[in-house]
């Protein structure tokens, strides 16, 4: 019983810690450059979700997908206007953990929430335009594997790394890189045809590899890579983020992909068998 009394006031102390820390970053009490950067990205999340919450009143989603959809919102929140993005400005770990968590989170679950009759009844036509733009190259699981992976190169070079870290603008620019291409990358290997299955499978095992030769790099690399602000310690453990936790989504989905394919050759064999 005291339990079950004391845990109320523990988990509202801890929500006040949270928000403490929370308000320490977020774009309305930044100023300059850093205010309207953040006010700018806080804007567009507010309505691709409102989109998506208009969407859900003229068709309702399952609540599993509701609630996945608004759960990684929140989650997108945080990662970009929490503390988090705070500590990313000198620390290469935080920075990490930002990127990993844009990349192979929000991204991934967004996809498997199925937003997208939502989104096309909330949006509109505007919605409709742009995805039609993009849907070629969902259905092209190599290709979108390409832009991601310039995406992730290019911005983690020293001399792009530290332009996204010193100017808001930029930074944001970064962010919004690796949301699109990386929702792309998951939309087109998560929602792979039967005939596209080995394509998604090799596009996903490619990723892997590439994203844990940049953490290799970073991990074994004998100084700092992006300014002597930043530690070598702190650097290697951005590396070790990015190959070994990072790897961990990487190698479920193609897990599960290759399970897929096996499950439709199996059928096809005893249908033809």
């Amino acid at each position: 019983m005291c339990v079950m009394r004391t845990l109320p006031a523990l988990i509202g102390g801890a929500a006040l810690a949270w928000s403490a820390g929370l308000w320490a970053h977020n774009p309305i009490t930044s100023t300059g450059h850093a205010e309207l950067a953040g006010l700018s990205g806080a804007a567009l999340l507010l309505l691709f979700w409102v989109a998506y919450l208009l969407g859900s009143l003229r068709r309702r989603p399952p609540a599993v997908h509701a609630a996945l959809f608004h759960a990684t919102a929140l989650v997108c929140a945080l990662a970009l206007f929490g503390p988090l993005d705070g500590w990313a400005k000198t620390s290469t770990a935080a920075h990490m953990v930002q990127h990993m968590l844009l990349m192979v989170v929000v991204a991934p679950l967004w996809v498997l929430s199925q937003p997208l009759q939502q989104l096309a009844r909330g949006a509109g036509r505007f919605f409709a335009t742009v995805w039609n733009a993009l849907l070629p190259l969902v259905q092209r699981p190599m290709t979108v594997a390409y832009l991601h992976a310039a995406a992730i190169w290019f911005w983690h070079t020293p001399y792009f790394y530290r332009v996204a870290v010193e100017n808001p603008w930029w930074h944001a620019l970064e962010h919004a890189c690796f949301l699109l291409t990386a929702g792309l990358f998951w939309w087109a290997v998560l929602k792979s045809s039967a005939r596209r299955a080995p394509w998604a499978l090799l596009a996903v095992l490619f990723t892997l590899m590439h994203t844990g030769f940049l953490g290799a790099i970073l991990t074994f690399a004998n100084a700092p890579l992006y300014g002597e602000a930043r530690g070598l310690a702190d650097q290697q453990l951005a590396g070790l983020i990015m190959w070994v936790v990072g790897g961990v989504p990487y190698l479920l989905a193609a897990g599960w992909i290759a399970h897929r394919w096996y499950r439709q050759l199996q059928r096809r064999m005893e249908v033809e068998g």
